[in-house]
Protein backbone atom coordinates (compact mmCIF):
# COMPACT_ATOMS: atom_id res chain seq x y z
CA UNK A 1 0.00 0.00 0.00
CA UNK A 2 1.45 3.29 -1.39
CA UNK A 3 1.92 5.69 1.57
CA UNK A 4 -0.05 9.32 1.20
CA UNK A 5 2.02 12.24 -0.38
CA UNK A 6 3.59 14.68 2.85
CA UNK A 7 1.70 18.02 2.64
CA UNK A 8 3.28 20.67 2.35
CA UNK A 9 2.66 22.96 5.57
CA UNK A 10 0.44 25.88 5.48
CA UNK A 11 1.52 29.44 4.84
CA UNK A 12 2.50 30.37 8.80
CA UNK A 13 2.89 27.00 9.76
CA UNK A 14 6.54 24.75 10.48
CA UNK A 15 10.03 25.82 10.13
CA UNK A 16 10.83 28.69 7.30
CA UNK A 17 14.12 30.37 7.14
CA UNK A 18 14.71 33.34 9.37
CA UNK A 19 17.03 36.34 7.81
CA UNK A 20 19.41 37.85 10.36
CA UNK A 21 18.14 40.39 12.77
CA UNK A 22 19.97 43.21 11.48
CA UNK A 23 18.03 42.63 7.96
CA UNK A 24 14.52 42.32 9.12
CA UNK A 25 14.82 45.41 10.81
CA UNK A 26 15.40 47.64 8.02
CA UNK A 27 12.50 50.24 7.21
CA UNK A 28 12.35 49.57 3.44
CA UNK A 29 13.20 52.40 1.20
CA UNK A 30 9.71 53.84 0.36
CA UNK A 31 10.57 56.26 -3.47
CA UNK A 32 8.26 59.17 -4.03
CA UNK A 33 4.91 58.21 -5.20
CA UNK A 34 4.13 57.26 -8.94
CA UNK A 35 2.28 58.55 -11.49
CA UNK A 36 0.77 55.83 -11.98
CA UNK A 37 -0.21 54.76 -8.75
CA UNK A 38 -1.46 58.17 -7.72
CA UNK A 39 -3.86 58.08 -11.12
CA UNK A 40 -5.62 54.84 -10.00
CA UNK A 41 -6.00 56.02 -6.60
CA UNK A 42 -7.51 59.25 -7.26
CA UNK A 43 -9.52 57.98 -10.70
CA UNK A 44 -7.40 60.60 -12.38
CA UNK A 45 -5.66 60.64 -15.77
CA UNK A 46 -1.80 59.94 -15.99
CA UNK A 47 -1.79 63.39 -17.99
CA UNK A 48 -3.28 65.02 -15.59
CA UNK A 49 -0.77 64.17 -12.50
CA UNK A 50 2.43 66.64 -11.61
CA UNK A 51 5.26 64.42 -10.15
CA UNK A 52 7.78 66.63 -7.97
CA UNK A 53 8.41 64.39 -5.15
CA UNK A 54 11.54 62.29 -7.01
CA UNK A 55 14.15 64.91 -8.13
CA UNK A 56 13.42 63.82 -11.84
CA UNK A 57 14.18 66.02 -14.78
CA UNK A 58 11.67 68.08 -15.45
CA UNK A 59 12.97 67.97 -19.28
CA UNK A 60 12.87 64.63 -19.92
CA UNK A 61 15.76 62.67 -20.94
CA UNK A 62 18.55 63.90 -23.17
CA UNK A 63 17.14 63.70 -26.97
CA UNK A 64 20.65 62.40 -28.14
CA UNK A 65 20.07 59.65 -25.55
CA UNK A 66 16.96 58.76 -26.78
CA UNK A 67 18.39 58.73 -30.38
CA UNK A 68 21.08 56.28 -29.08
CA UNK A 69 18.37 54.14 -27.37
CA UNK A 70 16.13 54.04 -30.84
CA UNK A 71 19.38 53.06 -32.68
CA UNK A 72 20.39 50.29 -30.22
CA UNK A 73 17.25 48.18 -29.79
CA UNK A 74 17.78 45.46 -32.21
CA UNK A 75 20.65 44.75 -29.84
CA UNK A 76 18.54 43.30 -26.68
CA UNK A 77 19.45 39.85 -27.83
CA UNK A 78 23.10 40.29 -26.92
CA UNK A 79 24.16 41.00 -23.25
CA UNK A 80 25.48 44.45 -22.18
CA UNK A 81 29.51 45.22 -22.77
CA UNK A 82 30.14 43.92 -18.92
CA UNK A 83 33.24 46.28 -18.79
CA UNK A 84 31.17 49.41 -19.94
CA UNK A 85 34.29 49.76 -22.14
CA UNK A 86 32.83 53.24 -24.39
CA UNK A 87 31.09 54.61 -21.20
CA UNK A 88 34.35 53.88 -19.09
CA UNK A 89 36.22 56.06 -21.81
CA UNK A 90 34.29 58.98 -22.12
CA UNK A 91 34.12 59.63 -18.41
CA UNK A 92 37.89 59.27 -18.44
CA UNK A 93 38.42 61.84 -21.28
CA UNK A 94 35.59 64.03 -19.21
CA UNK A 95 37.69 64.21 -16.27
CA UNK A 96 41.62 63.22 -17.05
CA UNK A 97 41.11 59.87 -15.66
CA UNK A 98 42.16 56.54 -16.13
CA UNK A 99 39.18 54.08 -17.15
CA UNK A 100 40.67 52.07 -14.41
CA UNK A 101 39.57 54.38 -11.76
CA UNK A 102 35.33 53.73 -12.79
CA UNK A 103 33.26 51.46 -11.21
CA UNK A 104 29.84 51.18 -12.99
CA UNK A 105 26.25 51.10 -11.67
CA UNK A 106 22.72 50.46 -11.69
CA UNK A 107 22.36 53.88 -10.55
CA UNK A 108 24.42 55.66 -8.47
CA UNK A 109 23.12 53.86 -5.29
CA UNK A 110 24.44 51.06 -6.78
CA UNK A 111 27.95 52.21 -6.82
CA UNK A 112 26.95 53.52 -2.77
CA UNK A 113 26.14 50.03 -1.59
CA UNK A 114 29.30 48.50 -3.85
CA UNK A 115 31.59 50.56 -1.68
CA UNK A 116 30.17 48.98 1.39
CA UNK A 117 30.02 45.36 0.56
CA UNK A 118 33.54 45.63 -0.23
CA UNK A 119 35.05 47.41 2.39
CA UNK A 120 32.31 47.36 5.41
CA UNK A 121 31.43 44.53 7.96
CA UNK A 122 29.65 43.91 11.27
CA UNK A 123 32.51 44.59 13.46
CA UNK A 124 32.89 48.34 11.62
CA UNK A 125 31.66 51.30 11.71
CA UNK A 126 30.44 54.04 9.20
CA UNK A 127 29.82 57.87 9.95
CA UNK A 128 27.16 59.62 8.26
CA UNK A 129 25.45 62.69 8.62
CA UNK A 130 21.94 63.32 10.15
CA UNK A 131 19.43 63.99 7.08
CA UNK A 132 21.29 62.80 5.01
CA UNK A 133 20.05 60.08 2.22
CA UNK A 134 18.74 57.06 3.56
CA UNK A 135 20.54 54.74 1.81
CA UNK A 136 23.13 55.03 3.56
CA UNK A 137 22.09 53.83 7.26
CA UNK A 138 20.14 51.17 5.17
CA UNK A 139 22.78 49.76 3.67
CA UNK A 140 25.38 50.16 7.02
CA UNK A 141 22.45 48.21 8.73
CA UNK A 142 21.69 45.25 5.84
CA UNK A 143 25.67 44.68 6.61
CA UNK A 144 25.13 44.75 10.08
CA UNK A 145 27.87 47.38 11.03
CA UNK A 146 27.61 50.23 13.95
CA UNK A 147 26.14 53.56 11.97
CA UNK A 148 27.46 56.79 13.82
CA UNK A 149 25.11 59.33 12.78
CA UNK A 150 26.01 62.83 13.40
CA UNK A 151 23.80 65.80 14.30
CA UNK A 152 23.73 68.44 11.77
CA UNK A 153 24.47 72.01 11.53
CA UNK A 154 21.95 74.37 9.87
CA UNK A 155 20.69 71.81 8.50
CA UNK A 156 24.29 70.73 6.46
CA UNK A 157 26.98 68.58 6.89
CA UNK A 158 28.76 69.39 10.36
CA UNK A 159 32.29 68.22 8.94
CA UNK A 160 34.17 69.08 11.77
CA UNK A 161 31.23 66.81 14.07
CA UNK A 162 31.97 64.03 11.20
CA UNK A 163 35.35 64.08 11.55
CA UNK A 164 35.81 63.66 15.38
CA UNK A 165 32.92 61.24 14.94
CA UNK A 166 35.44 59.02 13.23
CA UNK A 167 36.50 55.82 15.46
CA UNK A 168 38.77 53.16 15.35
CA UNK A 169 36.87 50.76 13.92
CA UNK A 170 35.28 53.38 11.57
CA UNK A 171 35.78 51.91 7.71
CA UNK A 172 33.24 54.61 5.41
CA UNK A 173 32.54 58.18 5.68
CA UNK A 174 29.49 58.57 3.55
CA UNK A 175 29.12 62.38 2.56
CA UNK A 176 26.64 64.11 0.31
CA UNK A 177 27.49 67.13 -1.40
CA UNK A 178 25.03 68.91 -2.12
CA UNK A 179 23.06 67.31 0.47
CA UNK A 180 19.62 65.25 -0.03
CA UNK A 181 16.96 66.16 0.77
CA UNK A 182 17.85 69.87 2.52
CA UNK A 183 19.83 70.94 -0.44
CA UNK A 184 22.77 71.97 1.53
CA UNK A 185 26.00 72.86 0.56
CA UNK A 186 29.49 72.52 1.84
CA UNK A 187 32.37 74.32 0.55
CA UNK A 188 34.80 72.46 -1.34
CA UNK A 189 37.78 73.91 0.38
CA UNK A 190 36.17 73.03 3.83
CA UNK A 191 35.85 69.09 1.90
CA UNK A 192 39.30 69.06 0.98
CA UNK A 193 40.12 70.12 4.94
CA UNK A 194 37.47 67.33 5.89
CA UNK A 195 39.22 64.29 3.80
CA UNK A 196 42.76 65.32 5.13
CA UNK A 197 41.69 65.05 8.18
CA UNK A 198 40.09 61.55 7.95
CA UNK A 199 42.99 58.51 8.28
CA UNK A 200 44.10 57.38 5.21
CA UNK A 201 42.83 53.76 6.31
CA UNK A 202 38.88 54.95 6.66
CA UNK A 203 37.47 55.38 2.90
CA UNK A 204 35.77 58.37 2.39
CA UNK A 205 32.44 58.07 -0.02
CA UNK A 206 31.26 61.65 -1.87
CA UNK A 207 27.78 61.66 -2.57
CA UNK A 208 27.51 63.81 -6.00
CA UNK A 209 24.26 63.30 -7.17
CA UNK A 210 23.49 67.14 -7.65
CA UNK A 211 26.85 67.70 -8.68
CA UNK A 212 25.24 69.09 -12.40
CA UNK A 213 23.33 71.85 -10.67
CA UNK A 214 26.47 73.62 -8.86
CA UNK A 215 27.09 76.73 -10.83
CA UNK A 216 30.38 77.11 -12.71
CA UNK A 217 32.36 78.51 -9.93
CA UNK A 218 31.19 75.94 -8.04
CA UNK A 219 31.82 72.71 -9.54
CA UNK A 220 33.46 69.86 -8.05
CA UNK A 221 37.20 69.55 -7.77
CA UNK A 222 36.91 65.98 -6.36
CA UNK A 223 38.51 63.93 -9.53
CA UNK A 224 42.06 65.78 -8.72
CA UNK A 225 41.71 64.30 -4.96
CA UNK A 226 42.62 61.34 -6.26
CA UNK A 227 46.08 61.47 -6.86
CA UNK A 228 47.18 62.20 -3.29
CA UNK A 229 44.02 60.40 -1.79
CA UNK A 230 43.43 56.91 -2.02
CA UNK A 231 40.77 56.34 0.86
CA UNK A 232 38.55 58.69 -1.80
CA UNK A 233 35.47 57.73 -3.72
CA UNK A 234 33.51 59.70 -5.49
CA UNK A 235 29.48 58.53 -6.45
CA UNK A 236 27.60 60.28 -9.30
CA UNK A 237 24.61 59.48 -11.43
CA UNK A 238 22.68 59.85 -15.05
CA UNK A 239 19.50 60.43 -13.08
CA UNK A 240 19.33 63.48 -12.79
CA UNK A 241 20.40 66.37 -14.71
CA UNK A 242 20.69 64.00 -17.63
CA UNK A 243 17.35 62.76 -17.43
CA UNK A 244 17.54 58.95 -17.07
CA UNK A 245 16.18 58.02 -13.87
CA UNK A 246 14.34 55.32 -15.65
CA UNK A 247 17.46 53.37 -17.08
CA UNK A 248 19.70 53.43 -13.95
CA UNK A 249 22.93 54.55 -14.86
CA UNK A 250 25.62 55.77 -12.37
CA UNK A 251 29.13 55.57 -11.48
CA UNK A 252 32.06 56.34 -9.11
CA UNK A 253 35.64 57.42 -9.56
CA UNK A 254 38.61 56.17 -7.26
CA UNK A 255 42.12 54.77 -6.62
CA UNK A 256 42.63 51.80 -9.46
CA UNK A 257 42.94 49.53 -6.26
CA UNK A 258 39.78 50.28 -4.60
CA UNK A 259 37.63 50.61 -7.96
CA UNK A 260 39.42 47.12 -8.56
CA UNK A 261 38.17 45.62 -5.80
CA UNK A 262 34.67 47.09 -5.91
CA UNK A 263 34.72 45.68 -9.44
CA UNK A 264 35.11 42.52 -8.35
CA UNK A 265 31.74 42.28 -6.00
CA UNK A 266 29.76 44.23 -8.38
CA UNK A 267 27.16 42.22 -10.28
CA UNK A 268 28.10 40.80 -14.05
CA UNK A 269 26.18 42.92 -16.80
CA UNK A 270 25.22 45.54 -13.65
CA UNK A 271 24.41 48.23 -15.98
CA UNK A 272 22.25 47.02 -19.06
CA UNK A 273 22.77 47.85 -22.84
CA UNK A 274 20.22 50.65 -23.56
CA UNK A 275 21.72 52.17 -20.18
CA UNK A 276 24.94 52.37 -21.30
CA UNK A 277 24.79 53.51 -24.51
CA UNK A 278 22.05 56.48 -23.56
CA UNK A 279 24.81 57.77 -20.77
CA UNK A 280 27.35 57.84 -23.75
CA UNK A 281 25.52 59.92 -25.74
CA UNK A 282 23.64 62.14 -22.81
CA UNK A 283 27.26 62.74 -21.50
CA UNK A 284 27.87 64.68 -25.44
CA UNK A 285 24.79 66.54 -24.89
CA UNK A 286 26.07 70.02 -23.94
CA UNK A 287 22.94 71.81 -24.95
CA UNK A 288 20.87 69.91 -23.06
CA UNK A 289 22.87 69.68 -19.65
CA UNK A 290 23.14 73.44 -20.06
CA UNK A 291 19.10 73.78 -20.67
CA UNK A 292 18.56 72.01 -17.50
CA UNK A 293 21.11 73.84 -15.80
CA UNK A 294 18.90 76.94 -16.62
CA UNK A 295 15.78 75.42 -15.61
CA UNK A 296 16.48 74.66 -12.54
CA UNK A 297 18.17 78.09 -11.79
CA UNK A 298 15.16 79.91 -12.89
CA UNK A 299 13.04 77.44 -11.28
CA UNK A 300 14.59 77.28 -8.11
CA UNK A 301 14.41 81.29 -8.00
CA UNK A 302 10.36 81.30 -8.95
CA UNK A 303 9.64 78.70 -6.16
CA UNK A 304 11.91 80.66 -3.33
CA UNK A 305 9.70 84.30 -4.51
CA UNK A 306 6.64 82.35 -4.19
CA UNK A 307 7.45 80.21 -1.25
CA UNK A 308 8.41 83.29 0.99
CA UNK A 309 4.90 85.20 -0.30
CA UNK A 310 3.40 82.29 1.01
CA UNK A 311 5.62 82.77 4.37
CA UNK A 312 7.07 79.89 4.69
CA UNK A 313 10.61 78.93 5.44
CA UNK A 314 12.54 76.48 3.45
CA UNK A 315 16.22 75.52 3.13
CA UNK A 316 18.37 77.22 0.29
CA UNK A 317 19.37 74.49 -1.85
CA UNK A 318 22.00 73.90 -4.22
CA UNK A 319 20.05 70.57 -5.84
CA UNK A 320 17.20 70.77 -8.32
CA UNK A 321 14.80 70.30 -5.43
CA UNK A 322 14.09 72.74 -2.33
CA UNK A 323 12.83 71.56 1.05
CA UNK A 324 10.10 73.43 2.75
CA UNK A 325 8.59 73.59 6.51
CA UNK A 326 5.07 73.25 6.39
CA UNK A 327 4.01 72.18 9.84
CA UNK A 328 1.36 69.34 9.13
CA UNK A 329 3.69 67.75 6.99
CA UNK A 330 1.57 64.50 6.62
CA UNK A 331 -1.56 66.99 6.13
CA UNK A 332 -0.35 69.08 3.66
CA UNK A 333 1.23 66.30 1.89
CA UNK A 334 -2.52 65.14 1.59
CA UNK A 335 -4.14 67.94 0.39
CA UNK A 336 -1.43 68.47 -2.25
CA UNK A 337 -2.53 64.64 -3.86
CA UNK A 338 -5.58 65.01 -3.99
CA UNK A 339 -5.04 67.95 -6.72
CA UNK A 340 -3.08 65.59 -8.83
CA UNK A 341 0.50 67.28 -6.84
CA UNK A 342 2.73 64.61 -5.34
CA UNK A 343 5.48 66.30 -3.00
CA UNK A 344 7.84 63.92 -0.75
CA UNK A 345 7.36 63.95 2.56
CA UNK A 346 10.20 63.36 4.88
CA UNK A 347 9.60 62.51 7.96
CA UNK A 348 11.45 59.06 7.23
CA UNK A 349 14.41 61.33 6.69
CA UNK A 350 13.86 62.91 10.67
CA UNK A 351 12.19 66.00 9.03
CA UNK A 352 8.28 65.69 9.90
CA UNK A 353 7.77 69.38 9.53
CA UNK A 354 8.60 69.67 6.32
CA UNK A 355 8.23 68.46 2.39
CA UNK A 356 10.64 68.23 -0.47
CA UNK A 357 9.58 69.38 -3.92
CA UNK A 358 11.20 68.69 -7.84
CA UNK A 359 11.75 72.36 -9.07
CA UNK A 360 10.29 72.02 -12.47
CA UNK A 361 8.93 74.39 -15.27
CA UNK A 362 7.61 77.45 -14.75
CA UNK A 363 4.16 76.12 -15.50
CA UNK A 364 4.77 73.06 -12.88
CA UNK A 365 6.42 75.19 -9.86
CA UNK A 366 2.69 77.78 -10.38
CA UNK A 367 0.89 74.79 -10.05
CA UNK A 368 2.60 73.57 -7.36
CA UNK A 369 2.53 76.83 -5.31
CA UNK A 370 -1.39 77.69 -5.97
CA UNK A 371 -2.29 74.21 -4.67
CA UNK A 372 -0.18 74.72 -1.64
CA UNK A 373 -1.92 77.75 -1.09
CA UNK A 374 -5.33 76.39 -0.85
CA UNK A 375 -3.57 73.33 1.85
CA UNK A 376 -2.60 76.24 3.85
CA UNK A 377 -5.77 77.63 3.42
CA UNK A 378 -7.32 74.87 4.61
CA UNK A 379 -5.70 74.62 7.70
Amino acid sequence: MSRPSPQPPREGEGEHPSAPENIRAIAPYLPGKSIAETARELGMREADILKMASNESPLGPSPKALAAIRAALADLHYYPDGSGYELKRRLSQRLALAPENFVLGNGSNDVLELAARTFLTRDDSAVYSQHAFMVYPLVVQAIGARAIEVPVRDYGNDLEAMARAVRSDTKIVFLANPNNPTGTFSAWSEVRAFLEGIPPRVLVVIDEAYGEYLPDDLVSPSAGWLASHPNLVVARTLSKAYGLAGLRVGYAFANRDVAEVMNRVRQPFNVNHLALVAACAALEDHEFIAKSREVNARGLEQLEEGLKALRLPFIPSRGNFITVRVGDAARIYAALLEEGVIVRPIAGYGMPEHVRVTIGLAEHNERFLAALGRALAKG
